[in-house]
């Protein structure tokens, strides 16, 4: 089975739940309180691909690894982290300010940072970039369904809220089949290689959650939105991670999406791991 039927609806989905939970107030967080956001995008889209290749080449990663590193690393922050905002206690409005901001973003940064990894790494392995059809499959992909959900938020509320309601209890189990369903294709090099992918992926995780907990020192922010910018920068879009290394116009190979399946995993028990502290921390 082809990875990319599975996960090309999986990220539509995503992306067009993301747009459903959009509304235009959420915005003036950029104007009316700038150093949260400000805080959260130098983190997500500065800081953690600097982090990654510092990683990267400190673990002295092969080729298709180091690039999988950096693509995750460059994706934008995943839908994921509105829920487990929710759950820490965050601000769930600043936490989908963020997610858009960083989905728009990184349509330009994306391509520009991983045409500059590929050149540099992947001609040891023949693996080159085509720019302009990352672009244009990011445009159908993350833009169109992100719109197609602010219509239906701002046309018609009530469905947007019934809708929403429906695809957020379907995103998990959607991705636990994706990351079991690529698990048992490429399940002994998983196995070969969790030990160092394990550890530089949890690394990636810690290092840059503690970025978003240092940054928001630097800035003065606590509570709720320090909790959401540790999880905004600690949450990436493993989703579109793997669409980019599987889809025939881009990577075409699977191997790369290896690390953003390992991310995946420790991604989320990290993470519930700081959402359970913060709970008894705020009990405390």
């Amino acid at each position: 089975m082809n990875t990319i039927f599975i996960v090309l609806p999986i990220l539509t989905l995503l992306m067009f739940d993301l747009g459903l939970t959009l509304r235009l107030q959420d915005f003036r967080a950029i104007v009316s309180r700038p150093k949260p956001v400000v805080a959260g995008l130098v983190g997500q889209i500065v800081l953690l691909p600097l982090v990654a290749w510092g990683i990267g080449n400190g673990f002295h990663l092969a080729p298709f690894f180091f690039i999988g590193l950096m693509l995750v690393a460059c994706s934008p922050g995943g839908s994921s982290s509105n829920v487990f905002s929710m759950l820490a206690n965050g601000d769930v409005a600043l936490s989908v300010t963020l997610t858009a901001l960083s989905s728009s973003i990184t349509l330009f940064t994306l391509p520009l940072i991983m045409a500059w990894v590929t050149q540099s790494v992947g001609q040891a392995v023949d693996i080159h970039l085509p720019v302009g059809n990352l672009f244009m499959q990011n445009i159908v992909l993350m833009v169109v369904p992100i719109t197609a959900g602010l219509m239906v938020r701002i046309f018609r509320p009530e469905g947007a809220d019934k809708t929403h309601n429906v695809l957020k209890r379907i995103a998990m189990p959607a991705l636990v089949l994706l990351v079991t369903v690529f698990f048992f294709q490429h399940k002994h090099t998983i196995m070969a290689e969790f030990a160092s992918l394990g550890l530089t992926m949890g690394l990636l995780i810690v290092a840059t959650t503690s970025c978003g907990a240092l940054l928001s020192w630097v800035m003065h922010l606590a509570g709720r939105e320090r909790r959401t910018i540790v999880i905004e920068i600690g949450m990436q879009n493993a989703a579109q991670a793997i669409t980019v290394a599987c889809s025939p116009l881009i990577f075409n190979n699977e191997v790369i999406a290896i690390p953003a399946i390992i991310y995946a995993l420790m991604m989320n028990l990290i993470l519930l791991a700081y959402v359970g502290l913060t709970k008894l921390y705020t009990k405390a």
